[in-house]
């Protein structure tokens, strides 16, 4: 299991990202300011790092600055309210791996994270999820079932992603809003239900059972 370290001061959006990391069959530990996290990213074998700029007490900028000079080679993903080029570059070139702007989706997060953990570990069978048939490639994005390819779009993947990631256990819309849409989702949307419908278009209706009043299974 790969262990990832959270750095985020806002504990909303700290709480959502820990929430989709741990849905998502990862471990996760949380620093709310700069000077935890230099101390943990120094002090921990964590397997990436997300990275708020914003941090109280010494800048994210700073911490990245500090861990690179000392040779602390772990993937960070910079997470940011700031979206200008300056601040892009400033972060890339300061050592970070990716950047990402809030409000951002978990799904495209989740995807980076596996992007830059594949990038640092050889391919294995862990990069396949697979479930009586229906399997996701995780590093190639590609669904199929049996050996047939299917067309999915990014969300349909996502959420085919969770349903596999926890077989026989009943998902409700808000875990999928959540963990595929976002911590700035509106609960009184029917969006879930949509793309559920479209999913079993492609997979089979059978594979996707509706618990009624609680939300969605696969058996």
């Amino acid at each position: 299991m790969s262990h990832i370290l959270i750095a985020e001061d806002d504990p909303h959006v700290a709480s959502f990202i820990k929430k989709g990391l741990q849905a998502a069959g990862y471990s996760t530990e949380h620093a709310a300011d700069g000077e935890t996290a230099l101390f943990l990213a120094r002090a921990s074998g964590f397997d990436l790092i997300i990275l708020d700029i914003g941090l109280p007490l010494m800048d994210g900028f700073k911490v990245l600055a500090q861990i690179r000079g000392e040779g602390v080679r772990t993937p960070v993903i910079v997470l940011t309210a700031r979206d200008s080029v300056p601040d892009t570059v400033a972060g890339l070139e300061g050592g970070a791996n990716d950047y990402m702007t809030k409000p951002f989706d978990v799904s495209e997060l989740l995807a980076r994270i596996r992007l830059r953990l594949v990038d640092r570990a050889p391919a294995a069978d862990g990069n396949v999820i697979k479930h009586k048939g229906l399997s996701l490639d995780l590093h190639s994005r590609r669904a199929r079932i049996g050996e047939e390819s299917v067309e999915l779009t990014s969300r349909e993947f996502a959420i085919l992603e969770v349903f596999l990631r926890h077989p026989d256990r009943v998902i409700s819309r808000e875990q999928l809003l959540s963990q595929v849409w976002g911590y700035d989702f509106d609960p009184g949307s029917n969006v879930v239900d949509v793309y559920v419908r479209a999913l079993r278009a492609k997979i089979g209706a059978e594979r996707i059972e509706t618990i009624r009043g609680a939300g969605y299974r696969l058996p």
